[in-house]
């Protein structure tokens, strides 16, 4: 591959006429930028981004760090955040965490060496990136942490509405006529997470029904958590109507623990989930699910850093993106038999629902 010194001899000028060019360092005439432009193109010379980087003490490269490349909701916020960042003439470097702490600050120590334009974090677990972020805003470069928050976060964020997408879902099924609800959460050490348990909680609390503490699960946002945790709820007495599960993947393991219990849903279990990831159409029945857009997430997360980029220095945004109830078939009022009795007890004097 042909260096700056070739391209200078292709092109019959200097070095540094070269290095203007390519750097937009200095104005240089019509004629000779031609030639060099030229140069360059018949040689298929690459500059080096990272000794651009060095030069200029950054690079055109936005770091993105997510914690599960399997979980299919987190493409679509790499997609979002890439396509803003290309258009904008950046570059997305990303790597995985596994949701593994110490293999996040590796990744964020390493990241560093290659001068990055900002950093978009997804946090992992028991994640606390403040002496990072610091480190690297020293160094002006921004970061956003998407979708959750690490302890003790002060930064930029972006955010679904976590706590009116779970109260609006819970709320639905009130209306349907359940009065045995049950939830399986994320982790609760998840800012969205426990979130998404304020919003069913404050729905059961407004219909003045009693939440049996049996009837919340906690697990992972995964399939085999959810399978896991409904079997549980299915071998309590009395067995609830409707779950309320924390993300799709938590669902699609609650759907299949309802069939393999020999149990319909919805006419025996009403199934919600969160997050309204293309495969909720696709399952048996289609999954209702409160609808984020990941790829929102990730766009305006990587416009924030372009804004910080270009000069905004106001204080730190934590933007919060409105949720939508996509209903399909996967809930339904309840069975008639149980419409009799409750081990969610209503509180005194709560015989009308609060609107």
């Amino acid at each position: 591959m042909a260096n700056m010194h070739e391209i200078a001899k292709m092109a019959g000028v200097s070095l540094g006429t070269v290095s203007h060019v390519l750097n937009n360092t200095a104005k240089v005439r019509e004629p000779k930028r031609t030639r060099v432009l030229e140069a360059v193109k018949a040689s298929g010379y690459q500059p080096s981004q990272l000794a651009r980087g060095l030069r200029r003490d950054t690079t055109n490269m936005i770091g993105m760090i997510i914690p599960d490349i399997t979980n299919p909701f987190f493409p679509a916020v790499v997609r979002g955040a890439e396509d803003m960042a290309f258009s904008n003439g950046y570059r997305l470097l990303l790597c995985n965490t596994d949701n593994d702490h110490a293999k996040e600050i590796i990744h964020l120590n390493e990241l560093r060496t290659y001068l990055p334009a900002g950093l978009i974090v997804i946090p992992s677990n028991f994640s606390d990136l403040t002496a990072q972020a610091e480190s690297y805003r020293r160094a002006g470069t921004g970061v956003v942490c998407v979708d959750r928050l690490p302890k003790n976060w002060s930064g930029d964020s972006v955010t679904a509405d976590n706590e009116a997408g779970a109260y609006n879902a819970t709320r639905h099924l009130l209306q349907l006529g359940h009065t045995r609800l049950a939830t399986i959460t994320g982790p609760l050490h998840f800012t969205n997470a426990k979130e998404r348990l304020v919003g069913f909680k404050r729905a059961m609390k407004e219909a003045k029904l009693h939440l049996s503490s049996d009837y919340t699960q906690e697990t992972r946002y995964d399939k085999q958590g959810g399978h896991a945790k409904t079997l549980v709820l299915l071998g309590l007495v009395p067995r609830p109507t409707a779950i309320f599960a924390g993300n799709d993947m938590i669902a699609l393991g609650a759907l299949l623990a309802v069939h393999e219990a020999g149990l319909r849903c919805p006419n025996d279990v009403s199934i919600m989930g969160f997050d309204d990831l293309d495969l909720a159409e696709t399952t048996n029945p289609p999954l209702s699910s409160v609808s984020q857009s990941g790829y929102q997430l990730g766009a305006t997360a990587a416009r924030l850093l372009l804004d910080r980029r270009e000069g905004d220095i106001g204080p730190a945004k934590h933007i919060v993106l409105e949720t939508v109830l996509n209903l399909r078939h996967s809930v339904a009022p309840p069975p008639e038999a149980a419409m009799g009795s409750s081990s969610m007890k209503r509180r005194p004097r709560s015989v009308q629902k609060r609107t």
